[in-house]
């Protein structure tokens, strides 16, 4: 008699899920030799935890858990291990390098290791080699910031060699099976891979892009985006409107229909004809997915674009008007990489980005999902040849993409193209807590930080639509400063306890749209991966669920193994956390386009979001005016925030004023540190009526000028 009765009295089946997990584990016992039992029951052979996706935090959780002492299997769907890291985003989204710490670090200080042997340097020489932008590696670093694909795959792969990790590779998870407790809450027992293996882990990490494991252990999630009520952000839903929603679009003008001018024509391909919605209103809509791709110039080395079979040139209307509607510039970012390839990104409005073609995916099945891809690298390969080779392209344009070509020495397939496709967003946890704007803009700071974010809110955009006025246009960017680097909770990890207690999910975590557009960079799941390792080893060694891992410890050996968990030389000021009236958006006055303020993110105290600078040139042309009419009148003091330095100016003109009448003008010497904790100098007390205005001018200035807030303290007419 075979003794699965026993096991199956303490187990739950959910009415959703089918018996095949059970049946699958029943057959395995009860009628398999033992040579042939798919049932790991071999104390080598059973992982203590089991992580699905082999995505680069993948891969640095499990380095993290072998270190710990554990033992783990990674499963992986396809054939190679980084996920987009090895797949082609070489240009590191960072925000702040000084944010990245761990393993994560580590990594990218193998990278310069790697660079280091010329060996390496096959297409160039490394002294020809110039990266930019904010993955700039500058010549003190010990790291650096760009890379070829091939060159992230060795090293992760080297990783995985060295700690012996076990990695089942074009493999899935198919089904869990969840033990119920009252008192621990449930628990996923049993984990059935696509191979027909069965794991028993202790824990379980899901790192996929897609958050696969959440509907499978029924832990709750969303996809798309929040409407602006849903957590009081500003910048959530549909933004038409939205900062820098002009940014990535079309010129203005471009006709929709097939016939121009004739809506009965009908709508171009990926035309949404529901689109926009209400303006900040929640909807199904992700983000545009694209391949991140790895080019060369380097003609032993390039593969030419080709005129993919299946090529519809329709698709491709808009990118032909939008070239004769005025656009000139190469729609990409074609950022350098080593040895003469590059990193080449989505830019403009009709771009890489195959827009609103992707809202099936988060939640499709495998043959949807490959379905998407291949429609994604058909719609991609055909835009480039179009780009390179269409004669309704500009000459110009046609001349600078026809020099590129995919790589012959990067991927697998024979035409150069990866099949990792870039995963912007998909599924996100709603877990024991949600990370929001606010924590980007430092109105909310956790207490219980995990890992430092600091790329800024970003989303690329959702849907194409047609404007009242009948022309085309793009929908769903979002470009917006962060208070500087943030740390993420740790409950923003976890399952609701009632959900499931031994699941940790480090790269769908539980976050708004918005949020997550400044999470979701490479660096910061692999800080994330690490620090979920960390704690899914201690909740095994205490025996506890994940809720209840003891974060004092938790942050004590994160720390020891050189996480990154608060700002390192920089103190962010959360607007929310100071007293009285604070003015942080700011008027900014320049005599012409080209004369302006800077903006800037330095690692310098400040309040909010970025501060502005004069860049000490353009004197006596730029004004900054901090206004309200919000307030009761009466007496208030003034103070102002500014980073002090010795480049500053030492004589700042301001002016007071309430409504039109002038209460006030003096200066102010900003290379001497404020009086108030360092952030703020009084200016004096001034009764107001109407309306308060704080002027700041660069006139007749003998250095930097900072600008950042203003503050307005009500003082009582007594004192």
């Amino acid at each position: 008699m075979c003794g699965i009765n026993q096991y199956t009295t303490h187990v739950e089946v959910s009415s959703q899920m089918s018996l095949r997990l059970l049946m699958t584990f029943a057959v395995a016992i009860c009628f398999a030799p033992a040579s042939n039992f798919n049932v790991a029951h071999a104390a080598d052979d059973q992982p203590e935890v089991v992580i699905y996706g082999g995505t680069s935090a993948g891969i640095i959780a499990a380095v993290q858990l072998k270190k710990m002492g554990k033992s783990v299997v990674v499963i992986e769907p396809t054939d190679r291990i980084g996920g987009l890291t090895t797949g082609g985003l070489g240009q590191t989204d960072i925000g702040n390098k000084q944010a990245v710490g761990g393993l994560s670090r580590q990594f990218y200080r193998d990278v310069r290791t790697y660079y280091q042997d010329p060996a390496n340097w096959k297409w160039q020489k490394k002294e020809e080699y110039r990266s930019g932008g904010q993955s700039q590696t500058a010549e003190e670093e010990d790291t650096m910031w760009t890379f070829e694909p091939s060159a992230a795959l060795k090293i992760l792969q080297g990783y995985v060699d060295e700690h012996d990790i076990r990695v089942e590779y074009n493999t899935s998870i198919d089904e869990v099976m969840i033990e119920s407790d009252e008192d621990s809450g449930p628990v996923i027992k049993l984990v059935l891979a696509s191979s027909g293996q069965i794991y028993e882990p202790k824990i379980v990490i899901d790192a996929t892009y897609e958050g696969d494991l959440l509907p499978l252990a029924k832990v709750s999630f969303t996809v798309g985006r929040e409407g602006i009520d849903k957590y009081d952000e500003s910048f959530a839903g549909v933004q038409t409107e939205g900062p820098k929603a002009g940014n990535h679009n079309f010129v203005k003008g471009v006709d929709p229909y097939v016939t121009p001018g004739d809506p009965s024509s009908g709508l171009l391909p990926f035309v949404d004809p529901k689109g926009p919605g209400k303006e900040g209103s929640a909807d199904h809509r992700v983000q545009a997915y694209c391949f991140r791709m790895c080019l060369t110039d380097h003609p032993e080395n390039r593969i030419p674009f080709a005129k993919p079979e299946g090529y519809d040139e329709q698709w491709y209307e808009l990118l032909f008007r939008n070239f004769e509607a005025g656009e000139t510039r190469v729609p990409w970012i074609n950022s350098a990489m080593p040895n003469r390839k590059t990193d080449t990104n989505n830019k403009q409005g009709f771009s890489t980005d195959f827009i609103g073609q992707n809202y099936q995916y988060p939640e499709g099945d495998a043959k949807t999902r490959q379905e998407i891809i291949e429609r994604h690298r058909l719609y991609q390969k055909g835009l480039m040849w179009s780009l390179a080779y269409h004669p309704r392209i500009p000459k110009k344009i046609r001349d600078q993409v026809s020099r590129w070509g995919t790589c012959k020495d990067e991927f697998e397939s024979e035409d150069g193209w990866q099949q990792q496709l870039y995963i912007r967003e998909a599924r996100r946890m709603i877990g024991a807590y949600v990370m929001t704007q606010h924590h980007c803009t430092g109105d909310a700071i956790v207490e219980d930080s995990v890992g430092l974010a600091a790329y800024g809110m970003d989303s690329h955009h959702m849907q194409r639509y047609v404007t009242p006025e009948g022309h085309v246009r793009n929908e769903g960017n979002i470009q917006a400063h962060v208070a500087g680097p943030y740390p993420i909770s740790y409950k923003s990890l976890v399952p609701k306890r009632t959900e499931c207690t031994n699941l940790l999910v480090p790269v769908c975590l539980s976050s708004s749209h918005i949020a997550f557009g400044s999470i979701r960079m490479e660096p910061v799941f692999m800080t994330l991966g690490q620090s979920a390792a960390t704690a899914a080893a201690m909740a095994i060694d205490a025996d506890v669920a994940v809720q209840d891992v003891d974060y004092k410890k938790l942050r004590e050996r994160l720390v020891k193994d050189k996480q990154r968990l608060t700002g390192r030389n920089q103190k962010v000021v959360p607007v929310g956390s100071l007293k009285g009236i604070i003015l942080d958006d700011v008027g900014l006055l320049g005599a012409g386009p080209e004369v302006h303020w800077i903006e800037t993110e330095s690692n310098s105290q400040r309040v909010g979001s970025a501060y502005f600078h004069d860049g000490n040139t353009h004197k006596n042309r730029l004004m900054a005016q901090f206004s309200t009419k919000e307030f009761e009148p009466g007496r208030f003091e003034v103070r102002v925030a500014y980073a002090p330095h010795s480049n500053r100016a030492q004589a700042v003109p301001i002016r007071i004023w309430d409504g039109e009448n002038e209460l006030a003008k003096l200066t102010l010497n900003q290379r001497k540190r404020p009086d108030i904790d360092g952030l703020f100098q009084r200016l004096g007390r001034y009764r107001f009526e109407n309306e308060v205005i704080v002027q700041i001018t660069n006139d007749d200035t003998n250095g930097y000028v900072v600008v950042d807030a203003v503050q307005l303290l009500p003082i009582d007419d007594k004192d």
